[in-house]
């Protein structure tokens, strides 16, 4: 099976505020760009992906990652936060495509790779609607629906009890962690870091982890 995925992203001056209490506020629309195209870059290369929707009103990330071939959606009026953001690009998908698989993909997984992400994606293709929880165990870093299955997004907190409630299916692969390694604190990237990270959060988090800066004692 082939998947479309999509993925939220806030505008830069405004993602990853938990950062600025390691990197201080300079760095982090750098950084949060450099997640997002990190994580595109990877999910582009992922052999069960087809498509790479980005929903988002920023137009520096925007423009670098429709670069990288990803399709850019704008966020429309009232959206309604995260998950309206996620139910408006999957409607867009379907409009094109109705009988697409469909996955949202957080854009804050800088260590992600093509091909754990290709093994969690192919468990979901056994369920109707499927989700990945987030390396803390308590958030969700992907949702899938299959095709014909409305994607149901409940993100935002304790989304992973919300889409087991749901009904969605919970994914339980070892060996996935840079699917589940979302970003959104210090210790966070020094994490992601530790499972190294694409090319474009390498660069932009050099030096930010001299004692005193990200996550230091």
């Amino acid at each position: 099976m082939v998947w479309t995925l999509v993925v939220p992203l806030k505008p830069l001056a405004l993602a990853k505020s938990r950062l600025a209490a390691g990197t201080g506020p300079a760095p982090r629309p750098a950084l949060a760009l450099a997640f997002a195209l990190d994580t595109v870059a990877a999910a582009l290369a992922c052999r069960t992906v087809g498509d790479v929707v980005v929903v988002t009103d920023d137009p520096v990330a925007g423009a670098r990652l429709e670069a990288l071939g990803a399709r850019i959606a704008p966020e429309p009026p009232g959206a309604g936060g995260l998950n309206g953001a996620l139910a408006h690009g999957a409607r867009l998908v379907r409009e094109r495509a109705p009988r697409t698989a469909v996955a949202t993909l957080n854009a804050d997984l800088p260590a992600l790779r093509p091909v754990e992400l290709g093994r969690v994606l192919d468990s979901a293709t056994e369920f109707p609607r499927a989700f990945l929880a987030d390396a803390a165990g308590i958030g969700t870093t992907l949702l899938a629906a299959a095709p014909g299955m409305e994607l149901a997004p409940a993100f935002e907190g304790r989304s992973r009890a919300r889409h087991r409630a749901s009904g969605a299916h919970e994914i339980e692969l070892i060996g996935v962690d840079s699917v589940r390694r979302d970003v959104d604190t210090a210790e966070d990237l020094r994490a992601a870091l530790a499972l190294g990270v694409g090319p474009r959060t390498s660069a932009a988090a050099d030096g930010l982890l001299t004692p005193g800066v990200v996550g230091a004692d």
